[in-house]
């Protein structure tokens, strides 16, 4: 006997039950981020299961991870096109929360940083490409950085490092924990869109804990001329 078949719905009960509105959905359509429905009529359609989990994997790409259209669309694509390269679909996760600007990385500053990420993957044996956008992208931090009157950045890249390889094995740890490939599929890339805007919230509330509790730690106590 076979399983229980897909239960489809109108496009009415999908908005409802992804929160989604109905223009954003026929938005999504029209660009290419989910796939058209089953046709009915001259105008309506059904819609299944994939459906709803691709509308709210393009939600919050777009919502949470802040992607463009074209990125969340890009994504999308790479998840059918690299279903089996987890390092493709991982550059094109990468890909789509990267800056959409770059500096000038002509400068003899930037070319001076973009060595010192180069050393630091030398050191530390990471396996990583040397043309790995990525790369350019630690180097325009430290260059901006240096620019500005800022070399902590450069002189605690080391610890900036270290707390990136202990979260990336957590991460990738996770994907391979995963035993269906779509699933894990998938984790690559809401790893990578949501878990840079976990991160990026998570530093910024030990920010204001570690900014109350040092300043704290540095005013004087009762009884304390001041």
């Amino acid at each position: 006997m076979s399983g229980r078949r897909e239960r489809a719905v109108r496009v009415g009960e999908l908005s409802r039950r992804s929160g989604v509105p109905i223009p954003t959905i026929k938005y999504y359509l029209r660009e290419g981020l989910l796939a058209p429905g089953v046709a009915v009529a001259s105008n309506q359609a059904d819609y299944g299961e994939e459906h709803l989990r691709r509308l709210l994997l393009v939600r919050a790409l777009i919502d949470v991870g802040g992607v463009s259209v074209a990125g969340a669309r890009e994504v999308v694509g790479a998840l059918t096109a690299y279903a089996d390269d987890p390092l493709e679909l991982l550059g094109v996760a990468q890909s789509s929360v990267a800056p959409r600007h770059q500096p000038d990385r002509a400068t003899p500053e930037w070319l001076a940083a973009r060595g010192r990420v180069t050393e630091l993957v030398a050191e530390r044996g990471w396996l990583v490409e040397a043309w790995s956008p990525e790369m350019d992208q630690v180097a325009d931090a430290l260059a901006a950085g240096g620019s500005l009157g800022v070399p902590e950045l450069s002189e605690k890249l080391g610890e900036y490092a270290d707390t990136a390889a202990s979260l990336a094995a957590v991460e990738v740890g996770m994907v391979l924990a995963r035993p269906d490939p779509a699933a894990r599929m998938e984790l690559v890339v809401l790893g990578t869109v949501l878990g840079e805007a976990l991160f990026s919230a998570l530093r910024m509330l030990a920010h204001q804990h570690e900014s109350k509790r040092q300043l704290e730690l540095g005013k004087p106590g009762p009884g304390i001329a001041q």
